[in-house]
């Protein structure tokens, strides 16, 4: 099969050589005997890509960034679908936003590699050096940190600002990235394995505007209600949380250092207060529905009050509980003395940003399948998580450095980059790690959905006792790559040659 400037077409009897060197025309070919005429693709546009994603954002900009700047790649045509406005998507508004992620170190190295973390630093990103994680109806908690402080744990950075950034590198790539803005996918015509030579060999996409594109590999970065994953009917395990989660820009009542990341347990589920500047945090409240609305309908002042209330107040504990608790961690101190992580008090809120209250629901989801036959499903098309342990877009970053470096390698190789064989190794090994960080977050969020006394006993023991051995600790925003990982993102940009 060869990829044509103007028309697609299959061949019979040409050497693979001829295939991957020579471009004729339709034309030409058919006058010289070599392929006839009902072979041509006669689509509305015959201009094949290497590969399209469909879906922009952080996760789908980032993939267009890491395929077009890797060397194995430079070849290749991509074409990423961005429904947004670009005018309204490389422009970061002057006030925080109300959706932010935690960038784990790993996802920040890949986004360094492909040339955004510079602009993002540049905008606006507030990193934390230790976070805090503790139940309202104990007084049992957890402390995760850098030796001495000295390391950053994360960085908290708004998502208007991480596709700010991935915009303008976009904007910056050499002509094998091409980024259709304001486009809506109508349909996708899905190629079937082992067709016969005159049928369609590659994924056609059908757009509002009537164009049809062609691509050899589709990767899907259309959100959690993919398109690309509905009309592939690929079957998806989800379901809905019995809550919401209320988001806000706070305003503290002083300046400060404001390097910890805030996070407690309340029986209606957890509260968060994420570091944006030394005056300003981000709240990130996941709670009942009914409570959820109550908030968005409470004036500024008792809003206020009932987050102050949220992170100080210690109505919800029992004293059994707390004798155990005490008891318990007497007992541990006893065996190890010097261990154990002292308690700090959140910052006071004072106030909250114009309009920056906004409620969104929250769910869990994971496709039972990331590939087809020239098809790819990256991020929340893929998988979808609890938002309590800031791992969603981390989650996506990972898929972006595992399956880049699966595709440089299939292209040093000389292979196709829709083929199953290197699609089902990203599938692999990103569900090798994607499944155990969601059922970790879903196992969390049901552990601490309850004040049952044995169960607040249960959890206040084993919170105490990894928070006082050192050895039990890790740090729930780790890394999306490793060192030893062929997919990490430090092994992306190494030239295979």
């Amino acid at each position: 099969m060869l990829n044509l400037t103007k028309a697609s077409i299959t061949l019979n009897g040409l050497g693979r050589g001829l295939l991957a060197e020579k471009r004729f025309s339709a034309a030409k070919l058919i006058s010289r005997g070599l392929v006839c005429a009902e072979h041509v693709d006669d689509s509305g546009n015959n201009e094949v890509y290497d590969v399209i994603i469909s879906g922009g954002g952080m996760v789908g900009s980032a993939m267009a960034c890491a395929l077009g700047m890797h060397p194995n790649l430079s070849d290749k045509k991509i074409l990423l679908l961005e429904a947004g406005n670009k005018k309204v998507m490389d422009q970061v508004p002057d006030s925080y936003s109300t959706r932010v992620s935690s960038i784990s170190p790993g996802s920040a190295a890949l986004l360094s590699d492909i040339g955004a973390w510079e602009h993002i630093t540049k905008m606006r990103c507030k990193p934390y050096k230790k976070m805090q994680v503790w139940d309202a109806c104990s007084d049992a908690l957890i402390t995760f940190d850098k030796d001495n402080l000295e390391e950053e744990m994360a960085y908290i950075v708004e998502n208007d600002v991480v596709v700010a950034a991935l915009t303008k590198q976009l904007d910056a790539l050499s002509d094998n990235v091409r980024v259709k803005y304001r486009s809506k996918v109508v349909t996708y015509t899905w190629p079937m394995p082992h067709q016969a030579v005159r049928s369609m060999p590659w994924v056609q996409i059908r757009l509002s505007s009537g164009e049809t594109l062609q691509t050899k590999l589709l990767i899907g970065a259309d959100g959690p209600n993919s398109m690309v994953r509905r009309q592939l009917g690929i079957p998806t395990v989800k379901w809905n949380y019995d809550q919401s989660a209320v988001v806000a820009v706070l305003h503290l009542s002083e300046p400060t250092e404001n390097n910890v990341a805030w996070q407690r347990f309340l029986p209606t589920g957890p509260i968060a207060m994420l570091p944006l500047s030394d005056t300003e945090s981000s709240l990130v409240w996941s709670t009942s529905h009914h409570l959820a609305e109550e908030l968005l309908a409470m004036d500024d002042e008792c809003f206020v009050d009932a987050i102050n209330s949220a992170f100080w107040s210690n109505e919800n504990q029992s004293e059994l509980v707390e004798k155990a608790g005490s008891l318990f961690r007497s007992a541990l101190s006893a065996v190890m003395p010097s261990t154990g992580s002292p308690r700090q008090l959140p910052p006071s809120v004072a106030g909250i940003g114009p309009k920056s209250r906004v409620m969104f629901p929250l769910g869990m989801g994971h496709a039972s399948e990331y590939i087809r036959h020239r098809v790819a499903l990256i991020g929340d098309a893929a998988h979808r998580v609890h938002p309590l342990a800031g791992q969603g877009a981390n989650l996506g970053f990972g898929d972006v450095a595992c399956l880049t470096q699966l595709l440089s390698q299939a292209a040093f190789n000389g292979k196709d980059l829709g083929s199953t064989q290197h699609l089902l190794e990203y599938e692999s090994e990103r569900q090798r790690h994607n499944l155990p960080m969601m059922a970790a977050i879903d196992l969390m969020k049901r552990l601490y959905s309850t004040n049952t006394a044995p169960v607040v006993l249960l959890r206040t023991f084993g919170l105490q006792a990894t928070n006082m051995l050192p050895t039990l600790k890790v740090s729930p925003i780790a890394p999306h790559a490793n060192l030893s990982d062929p997919c990490s993102a430090s092994a992306l940009f190494c030239d295979d040659t």
